[in-house]
């Protein structure tokens, strides 16, 4: 069985105390969807403005003084926004398991549906490790690591990898929702703009 399920890199978070997250290991990845308990949801939000916490050097206006304001600053007012992670592949017959690479981000996925459409095409999601799919006909052969070349892969059918994306999409869909609700309750003062903020960073349309 193959699943494939979109994930977020979780970074360093010793001492965060904005609101509550969970215990989730620094530098692993957390899957999303729409059944996470809500420290789960913190802690994905907080990932999500951690990646794009950086200061100001544009007419953005200037970061706030207040420790939250501060930190949420980059998430609410840069544009691309990035979403550390990607879709992680698992075979669970075999056991292989396709994780994203560095510099890899769930926006960017749409670089899977660009394989899918052309036979020959091939795409690589980040780097240490180098993960990457390429379309041999009706499979997509999805490699673990070309650098490394471990001799690691994942054979999937075209028709059957595109049933699994659409599943992650709807996956996405769902922790936005998820978020969306968690805002209103744990941050209302920036609860909508922090909606349309997770939507930007996930490549997803607003939740209303």
């Amino acid at each position: 069985m193959i699943t494939v399920r979109p994930v977020l890199e979780i970074p360093g978070h010793e001492g965060f105390a904005l609101w509550p997250i969970s215990d989730v290991e620094p530098y692993t990845f957390l899957a999303l969807d729409g059944e996470l308990a809500p420290d789960d949801v913190g802690t994905a939000v907080m990932a999500l403005a951690a990646c794009n916490d950086i200061d100001p050097e544009d007419d953005r206006p200037p970061r706030p003084e207040d420790p939250l304001g501060g930190f949420l600053h980059g998430l609410l007012t840069m544009d691309p926004l990035f979403a550390a992670g990607g879709l992680q592949v698992i075979d669970t017959v075999t056991g292989t398991r396709l994780v994203p690479g560095c510099c890899s981000g769930l926006e960017d996925r749409g670089d899977w549906w660009d394989v899918l459409d052309d036979d020959g095409s091939a795409a690589w999601f980040g780097h240490d490790p180098s993960p990457g799919a390429e379309r041999r006909g009706s499979v997509i052969r999805l490699t673990v690591d070309a650098r490394a070349d471990t001799g690691q892969w994942i054979d999937v059918p075209v028709t059957e990898l595109r049933h699994l994306l659409a599943g992650a999409e709807e996956d996405l869909a769902g922790f936005l929702d998820l978020a969306t609700r968690w805002a209103s309750r744990h941050l209302p003062d920036h609860s909508e703009r922090l909606g349309h903020a997770l939507a930007r960073a996930l490549a997803l349309p607003p939740r209303t």
